[in-house]
């Protein structure tokens, strides 16, 4: 690490937040510093408000001697707002440094009404929320955002998503950071944006499965869709594109809203759920209405949700081969036993046993937080990277 950044007031913040450095002794021991030398970046830290003292930890001299003093990442300095997108509704929510949950809201917002209306209300949200939690926007670092469509995370934007009309291309980022400063009266923040699949795979493989190495999540709502964690990180392919495992053929005539025929969430989604029980003269329009029919134990829902279950395992199988992961999540409206026993049932079948020998199939431990979790680890872990440390650090002037 001295190699790279020569212990850096971001580098050196780095190993406080991990762990791995959590004295001043330490910190020397790790970078190569001299007391002095960390003491003066140590400051700037303090100055920023972004480290704190802790209790007395180990003794850093082999003679003995006093406790040295903890440093300790102080996540009361700034909090982080969230917000996950889905067709027909959102989640928003106020988080501490470290993912706890001050203030959340859920309702309507429609995808189709188009990105300025949609933003535009999420801005709204925000400021409620910020009031519910006893918190000022000025208190603010950054805003997360959570889009079931794919995402070019270089630009924020959305790259020809299926199931959000009038959203390819359009500059997300300004629109939520400018509507966060005309509802809340503070400056600009930075705004990040994802796939859903992809920060709830990172905000459940970070909370729930910290030691996995390599972690898949698959969201079946409207759409199908995977996020992939390997080594602590969302692996995003070359474009963002990673993942998208709803639009793999599977020999079926049906139409899907990308324009093509035969696609897994054609025939598998709680879309395509939901239509096959209005067929069937069962009332549903949605994933959600799906998810409500299963919890009240409908057995054509139940039936219906399972072989939907079948299609996706059969994919997994796969998936499974290809990326060997230690847990496969299910999440989203089908995910419940119905769906998840169907997913078994060809996973399992199909799947190479050396692939599965080792596989923990599970739902969701977050539920419908996953994605609020995900997306405020994904600014946490942007703007307290070492290298934009030092970037704001400046900015602020210590």
């Amino acid at each position: 690490m001295a190699g790279r950044g020569q212990g850096s007031a971001g580098d050196l913040l780095e190993l406080v937040r991990s762990g791995r450095a959590v004295t001043r002794g330490a910190l020397q021991q790790v970078t190569g510093l001299s007391r002095a030398t960390v003491g003066q970046r140590l400051d700037r830290l303090f100055r920023a408000g972004w480290l704190r003292e802790g209790a007395g930890g180990p003794v850093d001299s082999p003679l003995g001697g006093r406790p040295s003093i903890t440093l300790e990442f102080d996540d009361a300095h700034a909090v982080v707002l969230a917000a996950d997108l889905d067709t027909r509704h959102a989640r928003a929510a106020v988080l501490s440094l470290t993912g706890e949950i001050l203030a959340e809201h859920s309702g309507t917002a429609v995808v189709e009404d188009g990105p300025d209306v949609v933003l535009g209300e999420l801005g709204h949200w925000f400021a409620e929320l910020l009031e519910k939690a006893g918190r000022r926007a000025e208190e603010v670092c950054g805003i997360g955002l959570a889009v079931p469509g794919p995402v070019d995370t270089e630009t924020g934007r959305v790259v020809q998503p299926p199931i959000m009309p009038g959203w390819d291309g359009y500059d997300i980022r300004a629109r939520l950071a400018r509507a966060f400063s005309e509802h809340t009266g503070a400056g600009a923040v930075p705004v990040l944006v994802d796939n859903d699949a992809n920060l709830m795979a990172y905000g459940e493989q970070r909370t729930t499965y910290p030691g996995c190495s390599a972690f898949v999540l698959v969201k079946v709502s409207t759409g199908i869709g995977a996020g992939v964690v390997v080594h602590g990180s969302v692996y995003r392919g070359v474009d963002g594109g990673a993942g998208d495992i709803g639009h793999i053929r599977v020999g079926a005539d049906a139409l899907c809203r990308c324009g093509s025929r035969g696609c897994l969430a054609a025939v598998a989604s709680g879309g395509a759920v939901a239509r096959r029980l209005a067929e069937a003269g069962v009332p549903a329009a949605s994933g959600s209405d799906v998810r409500d029919l299963l919890a009240a134990g409908d057995p054509e829902a139940a039936a219906l949700a399972r072989e939907a279950g079948r299609q996706v395992g059969d994919v997994l199988a796969t998936v499974v081969t290809l990326l060997n992961p230690g847990v496969l999540m299910i999440a989203g409206d089908l995910a419940g036993t119905a769906f998840l026993t169907g997913v078994r049932e060809l996973l399992y079948q199909r799947a190479l046993p050396r692939s599965t020998a080792h596989l923990d199939v599970v739902t969701s431990r977050l539920g419908e937080r996953a994605g609020l979790v995900g997306a405020g680890a994904m600014v946490v872990e942007h703007l307290y990277a070492p290298e934009r440390v030092e970037e704001r650090l400046s900015v602020l002037g210590v």
